[in-house]
């Protein structure tokens, strides 16, 4: 008999293995993906934090939504939804569209992709964060362990740009948003990064790197430390890119 499921609702999951976790590091991961693919913990941690990120990416963008530029939308796909909070803001914004938060699907022809990305390496500008700084240091470990996996960290927007033209988009547009509320978008920050520093690193660290739990832990600690600090002055570059499917 097949494990999969039909319901009439349409927010229902799909297969029962969906259900199946993996406990690794004193987190919870998903089973369906495998973490050799998806790196990132799904426990009450992680959707805590997720929620917190989202403000913070309304406030880098002036509390919007998206820069594309949608125009009473029907159908509105949200690709790793997380929380589904982003979903419940766009459904509230476009009473009329349908709105779906899923892993993977494909864009009608017309309508919008949008990537918003945080890019590593941190950058300083005043010198205050020096060679060894833990901060940093969780920076190289996380750089390199993505290389290994195949998943770098995009180093400016025109990679963005890149991958929509290579995916067949059109009229591909790069943006760094700028925001005039930055001290609030960096105490929000700081708060994600509480449980953010293990909830990025702790899985890539000691699968791809082969790290011990403590030596990840230590990495993942001593960062979160660092950036308590207001003498050391770091910060990340943030940016969106979106393109149009043709019709």
């Amino acid at each position: 008999m097949s494990n999969v499921v039909s319901y009439n609702t349409s927010t229902a999951s799909l297969t029962s293995s969906l259900n199946e976790y993996i406990f690794e590091n004193g987190r919870r991961y998903h089973a369906y993906y495998g973490t050799d693919k998806n790196p990132m913990p799904t426990d009450d941690l992680e959707q805590d934090r997720l929620d917190i990120h989202h403000e913070l990416m309304l406030r880098l963008m002036d509390g919007e939504l998206h820069l594309a530029p949608l125009n009473n939308p029907h159908r509105i796909l949200d690709v790793g939804t997380g929380t589904g909070i982003w979903c419940i803001d766009a459904a509230d914004k476009y009473p009329s569209s349908e709105v779906i938060g899923t892993d993977l699907s494909c864009t009608k022809p017309g309508g919008w992709c949008e990537m918003a990305e945080v890019s590593l390496p941190t950058h300083c500008d005043d010198d205050t964060a020096k060679p060894g700084n833990p901060t940093l240091k969780w920076c190289d470990a996380m750089i390199e362990a993505m290389e290994k996996i195949n998943r770098p960290f995009p180093s400016s927007v025109q990679q963005l740009t890149d991958k929509l033209e290579k995916a067949g988009y059109v009229d591909p547009v790069g943006l760094w948003p700028k925001d005039r509320r930055l001290k609030e978008v960096g105490g929000m920050a700081l708060m994600t990064c509480e449980t953010g520093f293990e909830a990025y690193g702790m899985q890539i660290f000691t699968k791809a790197l082969g790290l011990g739990t403590e030596e990840a832990k230590k990495i993942c600690k001593d960062a979160l430390e660092d950036v308590k600090k207001k003498s050391t002055h770091l910060y990340c570059c943030f940016w969106v890119a979106y393109g149009r499917k043709p019709e």
